[in-house]
């Protein structure tokens, strides 16, 4: 029996249900169109709390290892090639010194004063600094997110621990222990804020920077960070990084220079391959440090390695020093010679070069003498503030007596550097800006005589175009109502809203 004949659409009737009805399709699209998707809920707050207690375990655990590990394997080497029976009862005492004299020295790169014996070391070795900052951006930009929340988590956990080490190597007895969530809350604060901004979800730092700039302005009301005062912080920071460069590439000459006098140093000590190891890790958690005292030298007022000792461009008067290879890169009496007398002209280089590339990202026509202003102000700004905290950071006690006194001056070398960037950028702008309005001028004059014509408005007994009687009733010679009111004009390209709010300055995109 075969099947019954499949109706045509020529006799089926409106609205008859076939075997594929065309509604369906198009009801189970509309159906989920109209059904709500359930929105995205942002993971808890728990879950950015955890992630940044662990990211700042993680990076208090690692920084705090490699200074300890070497410390423990120099020990038992130590006692290895000396003979000395394992399991012996002053063993474990002495092993547990070793690590205590560690989490001092790793205490010790936060800040927290080292004391031992009535004996106070507060010399920061800044290699250990930045040791702890690295691998806590590391680890807050890999297992952190990017929240509020995470980074109040992390600095918090951070502070913690750091007491909790204090407390347990017992190298911060009384009110130095204060010190230690201190130290904490800095590192920790600055590191984990430098991880999670470097996130790929978090805003970028010219966006960061306008959220700050736009909460400020709707608190205050007024344009605390002018364009032209951002541009300056900018030009500042090229010159920090060019004084950088340029004190390191100092202390590679002169370590060059002393090379004989560390190798006698280690001939002296015989150290063997371990102590070697402990000694390279040393003096590169002091290098920053040496670093920082080549900017003094290069800026005149030179750095001081114990009471009575001066090493600066003009003269060297050096003294007993305590037996580490790398004060053997110190400059002796012939680095100090006429030559050496001029290397100030550095810096000042370095601050032309802040000038040269604030002027570069400038529009001439627009910039007024209020724009260099902020300009300079910013850039004077940021190698004086980098230097204060960088010499206060890199200067301290080394040791009992004489040693009590070591690095640089970080309020006289701070005002030299500021001084000298700021003279040099200063030379710059000011000489633009002066040749920018001596062109403008000779432009305009330009213009008016060729308004004019070859024989000048009076030989015809005609006037210039917009320059009647009425203009010029304030006793002005009729040129003024022609020209531009180029201030008037400046201060709109400066005042204007953008769309996203942020203001329009002279400064060019």
């Amino acid at each position: 029996m075969s099947a019954p004949p499949r109706p045509s659409s020529a006799t089926r009737t409106p609205g008859a249900r076939t075997s594929r009805p065309a509604s369906r399709p198009t009801a189970r699209r509309s159906r989920l169109v109209e059904d709500p998707t359930p929105a995205e809920h942002e993971p808890p707050t728990v879950s950015h709390v955890v992630a940044g207690v662990l990211a700042a375990g993680q990076a208090l655990m690692l920084s705090l290892a490699v200074v300890v590990l070497p410390a423990v394997v120099a020990y038992l080497v130590g006692t290895a090639a000396m003979s000395t029976a394992a399991g012996t009862p002053g063993d474990g005492a002495e092993v547990r010194s070793a690590v205590d004299v560690a989490m001092g020295i790793w205490l010790l790169g936060h800040g927290v004063p080292l004391t031992a014996d009535t004996v106070t070391v507060s010399l920061a070795p800044l290699g250990v600094t930045g040791l702890a900052l690295f691998l806590t951006y590391v680890s807050a930009k890999r297992f952190a997110t990017t929240s509020v929340a995470a980074w109040a988590a992390g600095t918090v956990t951070y502070a913690l621990c750091a007491t909790a080490v204090a407390a347990i190597a017992g190298s911060a007895p009384g009110w130095t222990l204060v010190t230690a969530p201190l130290a904490g809350l800095s590192v920790g604060g600055l590191g984990m804020a430098l991880g999670i901004l470097a996130r790929p979800d978090a805003p970028a730092a010219t966006e960061f920077g306008e959220r700050v700039e736009a909460l400020a302005r709707q608190v205050t009301g007024v344009d605390l960070v002018p364009a032209t005062l951002r541009l300056g912080l900018r030009g500042g920071t090229l010159a920090v990084a060019l004084l950088l460069g340029g004190a390191a590439i100092l202390v590679a000459a002169w370590a060059l220079a002393g090379r004989a006098t560390s190798s006698d140093i280690i001939t002296a000590l015989e150290p063997g391959w371990t102590g070697g190891i402990v000694f390279a890790v040393a003096q590169l958690a002091l290098l920053p440090n040496l670093v920082l005292w080549a900017i003094a030298w290069l800026a005149g007022p030179g750095f001081a390695i114990g009471e009575g000792t001066s090493f600066t461009p003009f003269g060297t008067i050096s003294g007993p020093l305590p037996a580490i290879p790398l004060l053997g890169a110190l400059p002796g009496e012939d680095w100090a010679n006429p030559i050496s007398a001029w290397v100030p002209v550095l810096v000042v280089l370095c601050g032309v070069a802040a000038g040269l590339f604030v002027w570069r990202r400038l529009e001439p026509s627009l910039v007024r003498w209020s724009d260099v202003g902020w300009v300079l102000c910013g850039i004077v700004l940021t190698p004086a503030v980098v230097m204060l905290l960088g010499q206060w950071l890199a200067a301290g006690a080394g040791g009992p007596g004489r040693l009590a006194d070591v690095g640089a001056n970080a309020l006289l070398t701070a005002g030299l550097v500021a001084a000298e960037v700021g003279g040099g950028a200063a030379a710059v702008l000011l000489g633009a800006k002066l040749d920018a309005v001596g062109l403008a001028a000779r432009v305009r004059d330009r213009a008016e005589e060729v308004g004019r014509g070859p024989e000048g408005p009076e030989s015809d007994g005609s006037q210039p175009y917009g320059s009647d009687e009425s203009e010029r009733s304030d006793g002005s010679d009729g040129l003024e109502a022609d020209r531009p009111e180029q201030p008037d004009r400046l201060v709109a390209g400066a005042d204007d809203e953008s769309t996203d709010g942020s203001a329009r300055g002279p400064v060019s995109t």
